[in-house]
């Protein structure tokens, strides 16, 4: 007989826990194939299309588009295996003999659960049966009236669970609490927070970020928080200030998804963990800017600008290794990395997005050039993959094209530096003893001063400033 099977969003791994139904691509009642994708979800990081690891007719869809989703929460369901009449669920074709059914292998796994994730033969887990509708349990007796109209979780409204999960009690969970990531149970636990004593708003009960926080906040306004008296006293005073309601004449409320959401989570992240340093010099970039246009008066592809400024930064960290590592807070120690994988701002209309450019210190002036028009018009279509968003250990900033001389830019976090650069524009400047008009740029960099002291950082950018002026320094690296 048919089974019925239920799809959830899989992990989308690099820290993603949530997405966006952007569109559906199949309706109820179509019949799909395995790894056929069935939605558009829109991540903080990129646009991706979700393949079903089942094949059958489509019983069942959840959420509307615009609905967002937690990993681990139902898609859809898919009707699979073998109806009455012997054939598998939506095949019109003549049934097969008995004996070709014994003989045909088990269903295969899928090989492509996300787009740039791939899996093995779908897990028993993943392929249970939809059990049948549960006879509905005796109504309890009516509440008196001056009960909640609705469940609580965490001392919130939140929607009903199913009864089975109802029943379940906090003592009676013998492994781990089910969290949406591994960040929202850091955030727990450095916050004095005992996830066993919450109840999850998320599906059978899980505990979502937003859960966690909503319990800081309720903990901070009544003060009971385990965190110091100081800071979570002025947080207390900030939440408990009545927001203006939704609807109030000339108030909009914009919700803080997606990327933008995700940026903001990052950026308050880097701003709690790292005690940043920033420090700046302005450098004449004349050299720079002729030595470019000699390049590309020789023919071949054009080199940009901003490809001379990663073949400059590479060669700084070769000499300045310190700034191309992490900090491994839970372990106290400070991870340097060999390798340049160098990140880089891209502004985009869905936001700021910063992709990396790997091993950046192997590729020539050209293939950076290259390698950035990439990734850049990647970035501007939406279609970037998560591999191309995530782990670099260096960033490169250049907001001069926003038309801006100076900045302190926040360290993408969890890396320990970004060099900012300024717009190039042409200043007074004292040259060989006498006054010019030179080509001016300001450099800056923001550190983690955690994983060095300043004379390190402005070794860095000096170097890098020395490079700008006489580019003829990077020969004795090339």
């Amino acid at each position: 007989m048919a089974q019925v099977l239920e799809f959830k969003l899989p992990d989308l791994g690099e820290g993603l826990t949530e997405a966006e139904i952007v569109r559906w691509l199949v309706e109820v009642g179509d019949v799909v194939a395995v790894d056929q994708p069935v939605v558009e979800v829109e991540t903080a990081k990129a646009m991706v299309d979700v393949p079903c690891p089942y094949g059958g007719v489509v019983t069942a869809r959840f959420g509307a588009e615009g609905t967002e989703l937690p990993v681990g929460a139902p898609l859809l369901t898919v009707a699979v295996g073998e109806p009455a009449d012997g054939r598998p669920a939506g095949d019109t074709r003549p049934a097969e003999s008995e004996g070709a059914r014994d003989r045909a292998p088990a269903a295969e796994g899928s090989g492509n659960v996300l787009v740039g994730y791939g899996t093995a033969e779908a897990p028993a887990r993943r392929r249970r049966v939809r059990p049948p509708q549960a006879t509905p349990a005796t109504p309890a007796a009516p509440a008196p009236p001056s009960a909640p109209s609705a469940p609580v979780a965490n001392g919130r409204p939140r929607t009903a669970r199913p009864a089975a999960a109802q029943a379940r009690t906090p003592g009676a969970v013998d492994g781990p609490v089910p969290v949406i990531s591994p960040l929202v149970r850091r955030l727990a636990r450095q916050n004095g927070l005992d996830l066993r004593e919450m109840t999850g708003s998320g599906p059978e009960g899980l505990i979502l970020r937003a859960d966690v926080e909503y319990a800081l906040r309720a903990a901070a306004a009544q003060g009971r928080t385990g965190a110091t008296a100081g800071e979570p006293r002025a947080r207390a005073d900030r939440t408990g200030a009545p927001a203006p309601a939704a609807g109030t004449p000339g108030v909009t409320r914009v919700p803080l998804k997606g990327i933008r959401g995700a940026v903001a989570d990052k950026l308050s992240r880097s701003r709690t963990e790292i005690p940043d340093a920033t420090c700046w010099v302005d450098a004449d970039a004349t050299e720079l800017m002729r030595t470019r246009a000699a390049m590309n008066a020789a023919g071949g592809p054009k080199i940009s600008v901003m490809a001379l400024l990663a073949r400059i930064c590479t060669a700084a960290l070769a000499r300045f290794p310190e700034l191309n590592s992490s900090v491994d807070t839970e372990a106290r120690e400070i991870v340097q990395y060999a390798d340049v994988h160098l990140g880089f701002a891209a502004q985009t209309d869905r936001g700021l997005v910063v992709p990396v450019v790997r091993d950046a210190h192997t590729r020539d002036a050209e293939s950076l050039t290259a390698e950035f028009a990439r990734l850049t018009e990647a970035a501007r279509t939406g279609t970037l993959t998560p591999a191309e968003l995530t782990g670099g250990t260096f960033t490169l900033n250049n907001y001069g094209v926003f038309g801006v001389d100076g900045s302190t830019p926040i360290v993408n976090h969890p890396e320990a530096a970004m060099l900012g650069v300024g717009r190039i524009v042409p200043k007074p400047w004292v040259h060989e003893g006498e006054l010019a008009v030179r080509q001016v740029v300001q450099l800056s960099l923001t550190f983690d001063h955690r994983v060095c002291d300043g004379g390190t950082a402005g070794g860095f950018l000096r170097y890098v400033a020395d490079c700008v002026e006489q580019p003829a320094v990077l020969l004795r690296t090339l």
